[in-house]
């Protein structure tokens, strides 16, 4: 049985060992005023037929990609995950098999982690990539590490304002009592202007930190960025969008000394956010210095091909304070699914559904600015497949909230991150969304602007 109740010799033994009488003496150091004088008030039990049927009517409430056409963007995407990646990652070889972290994993998972590697050293341009990290916020705080603790540089750290806000709160809290500057550049237009970069970046800069395309969507002019700051031997971090690098340059094209993304784009649902996948690809110079597993190719001693955790101190696993960093393990079944995706669309179709995004987003921006209500915030910025809208009326709650009665998630609210964007919000258009849905979408942001009634998805 998954769960066994304490009789009352259970309950004697274990008090006798713990040295106390009874359950109110072991309870004693707890405050009379704090303490529970009552029953807990529980609902009836109920039997499987019912309990089922009421936890079925209380997932209804949500309103979740499931249930209404999904216009959320900000990090996590609704992009279509096919079949077969469920069907493959879910096999007991991989689905049940013990967190991949400890050296004498299984062949099979270090050949799926090395395979996963080489794609996204493939799909990034970069010289080596590690077998994943949690999520693209920690991956992006480990590649400041990693420029920090490499070489004779500086101890300040550049960031653009258009870098996803939360990666900068993690940033912020990573090195906040390391004596590390953190510099942020302000992005009123939505991308980086290159006179403020200029301007920040000098001898005493470790490294530049940029997105893009960035948290509005905008595509940031990386080899320009990538440029001011190698001309100060500062290192350049990039953060990406997997699906975006089938139609832009890639990182490693760009100029980009490390690479990291959120990869839960590449066949992962959005699942409420998370668990995710951190993606890290950097230039051989890191080597040394990159975190988590990486695997290597080698033969055994009978020439086989086999494979092997390899350039990972002892100190990363058993001497944590001398340790490059604090992961020592891996999301190995996203970084499956991210693998087995790849492989399922190959070149071809990481473009088809980059380039679906992107014609799909544009439309989108230019069918909902009709609406007398909104306006583009970034107008001239060119943007892959999120865009910022301003509700003229300035009451973006109310107006996602009739959306959302109409069965659209019609974006994110941009109050909650740059409170001079209250009346802003942040669409996302992915391959998924039809052109249905975005007229649909459309028409029912025109009727809340006239107060009539919504048209339902």
């Amino acid at each position: 049985m998954s769960y066994l109740y304490n009789t009352p010799d259970d309950q004697a033994a274990m008090l006798k060992s713990i040295g106390v009488d009874s359950i109110e003496e072991l309870f004693s150091t707890i405050p009379e005023d704090l303490r529970l004088k009552r029953d807990l008030e529980l609902p009836p039990q109920m039997g499987e037929l019912e309990l089922t049927q009421h936890l079925s009517a209380l997932a209804a409430k949500n309103a979740s990609p499931a249930t209404h056409a999904c216009f959320l963007g900000g990090g996590s995407y609704d992009h279509f995950v096919p079949a077969a990646v469920d069907a493959l990652a879910s096999r007991g070889e991989f689905f049940t098999s013990y967190t991949p972290y400890q050296p004498e994993v299984s062949q099979g998972n270090l050949q799926a982690m090395f395979e996963y590697q080489t794609l996204i050293c493939d799909l990034t341009g970069m010289d080596l990539s590690n077998a994943s990290l949690y999520d693209g916020g920690s991956a992006l705080a480990e590649a400041v590490i990693m420029a920090l603790n490499t070489g004779k540089r500086g101890e300040k750290v550049v960031v653009l304002g258009s870098v996803h806000p939360e990666y900068r709160q993690i940033l912020q809290t990573y090195f906040t009592d390391l004596g590390i500057e953190i510099v942020e550049i302000a992005c009123p237009d939505g991308i980086a202007d290159m006179g403020q970069v200029e301007a920040s970046v000098d001898a005493s800069t470790n490294c530049v930190v940029v997105q893009s395309p960035n948290f509005f969507g905008g595509i940031e002019d990386v080899a320009a960025i990538a440029e001011i700051a190698h001309k100060n031997d500062a290192v350049v971090i990039q953060s990406f969008d997997p699906i975006s690098l089938g139609l832009l340059k890639r990182p490693g094209d760009l100029g980009a000394d490390i690479a990291v993304a959120e990869g839960h784009s590449l066949g992962s649902p959005m699942q409420y956010g998370g668990p995710y996948l951190g993606i890290m690809a950097c230039s051989d110079k890191f080597v040394r210095r990159l975190p988590g597993r990486i695997v290597g190719q080698t033969e055994d001693r009978r020439g086989k091909r086999c494979w092997v955790l390899t350039l990972q101190t002892r100190e990363q696993h058993i001497r944590r304070e001398k340790a490059t960093s604090n992961i020592c393990t891996n999301q190995g079944l996203f970084a499956l699914r991210a693998s087995i995706y790849l492989s399922l669309l190959g070149p071809g179709g990481l473009k088809q559904a980059a380039t679906l995004c992107t014609q799909k987003a544009h439309y989108a921006q230019q069918t909902l600015t009709e609406v007398d209500r909104l306006e583009p915030v970034f107008g001239g910025t060119p943007f892959f497949k999120e865009f910022v809208l301003r509700d003229t009326q300035g009451n973006v709650d109310s107006l996602l909230a009739e959306a959302r009665e109409a069965g659209f998630l019609g974006g994110v609210p941009l109050g909650q991150f740059f409170p001079e964007m209250e009346d802003c919000f942040l669409v996302c258009v992915t391959e998924k969304r039809t052109k249905t849905e975005i007229d649909a979408l459309t028409r029912t942001f025109s009727l809340c602007h006239t107060g009539g009634s919504t048209i339902h998805a």
